[in-house]
């Protein structure tokens, strides 16, 4: 009988498996803790574990390991790895630093489906979705392998997260647990182009992940021509599904639009912005587009993204603009794995990824940058 990877196991799920050997369920925690917190992967150093137990765990399971086969590294910190999987497909992470904060972008698919307009990943298509371990993995290979201390998780690398959701929803509980990774609930955030049934799915989920969701444009036909997702789940029911996950969470969503020249960076297109932002009490994440090869899309200039970021402020929206990271190593996704038959991801998603960068907020009657 094949070896199951422990790792495709919640804690919870590995103390249903241990019950069947039998062993005691506290054993499931240990187990984890070895994973997750000591980046143990071999049985036999599990100490605390009886040597009986641990030659069972042996024969039963295996721990996967990441296979990383090439590392870029930018001048502004950002790290991009890319890792072969056990079918020979490729995924990227990225490690972005910023003073006290160490983010993490992961993918949970190879290649994506959704083909939109700006992206390097929907040319390619979708060829399956992530497993737990392959999700989890990305994170400790960086954990214990690059030895860095993570803070923030963002679901935006390869891929659809709401489309690979049972996997996404077990990756933010070992991600979250006091005996996985431990990281907070609200330093993991999800980003999704829009899928109006994993939003409904995900605001019973129970813990206070954050929401990002990939606007981009607020004109129907406009976003369905930049994202194609949009002619399935159109804005006049997308808007509805997210004012009723802030009605049920309570929980802010924020808006990530990618300000494109000429294209949807108009006033005409803040004004509408303006609209849905205060309509959803939402917060704005602005990026100016990157470019990428093969694409006729091209970055404003950085005067019209603070002509852009002023009119929304004026009107009091919060807004944050996030400055490209990586751009020296070709961070959008998809450019370091073209080279090794990846599919290639979403511009937005883990590709310049940029976190934090100049919040801009009203402050005494002020507009501050």
């Amino acid at each position: 009988m094949e070896k199951q990877d422990i790792k495709n196991f919640t804690t919870e799920e590995m103390e249903e498996r241990l019950a069947e050997l039998p062993a005691p369920s506290f054993r499931a925690r240990q187990i984890s803790g070895w994973l997750y917190q000591k980046g143990v992967s071999d049985f036999s150093r599990m100490k605390n574990l009886s040597k009986d137990l641990r030659e069972k765990l042996d024969a039963l399971f295996c721990v996967s390991r990441p296979e990383i086969t090439e590392i870029a590294r930018s001048a502004d910190g950002t790290e991009k790895f890319l890792s072969r999987l056990s079918d020979h497909n490729f995924i990227e992470t990225v490690l972005i630093p910023e003073r006290e904060r160490t983010t993490v972008c992961l993918s949970t698919q190879v290649g994506c489906k959704y083909k939109c307009a700006f992206c390097a990943s929907g040319k390619n298509g979708f060829i399956r979705n992530l497993t737990l371990a392959e999700i989890i993995n990305q994170l400790l290979f960086i954990r214990f392998e690059r030895n860095r201390k993570i803070t923030n998780v963002v679901f935006m690398g390869m891929g659809e997260p709401f489309d690979n959701y049972e996997n996404l929803v077990r990756a933010i509980n070992v991600i979250n647990h006091d005996q996985g990774l431990g990281i907070g609930a609200r330093k993991i955030t999800v980003s999704t182009c829009g899928i109006i049934p994993g939003i409904a799915r995900f605001q019973n989920l129970g813990q206070q992940v954050e929401l990002s969701v990939s606007l981009h444009a607020t004109e129907e036909k406009l976003r369905s021509n930049l994202m194609p997702v949009s002619k399935k789940y159109p804005l006049k029911k997308l808007v509805p599904a997210l004012a009723e996950y802030t009605q049920k969470t309570g929980r802010v969503v924020t808006l990530e639009y990618l300000l494109l020249k000429d294209v949807n960076d108009s006033i005409e297109c803040a004004e509408k912005l303006i609209d849905v932002a205060k309509h959803l009490k939402a917060k704005i994440n602005l990026l100016a587009y990157s470019l990428i090869a093969g694409n006729d899309y091209r970055p404003p200039e950085k005067e019209n993204v603070l002509v852009f970021a002023n009119r929304l402020i004026q009107k009091g929206v919060f807004v944050t603009i996030r400055k490209s990271r990586g751009n020296d190593i070709a961070a959008a996704c998809g450019q370091l794995a073209g080279k090794n038959r990846l599919r290639g991801t979403d511009v937005l998603h883990a590709a310049a990824l940029p976190l934090r960068a100049s919040s801009l907020r009203r402050a005494e009657g002020k507009n501050e940058l």
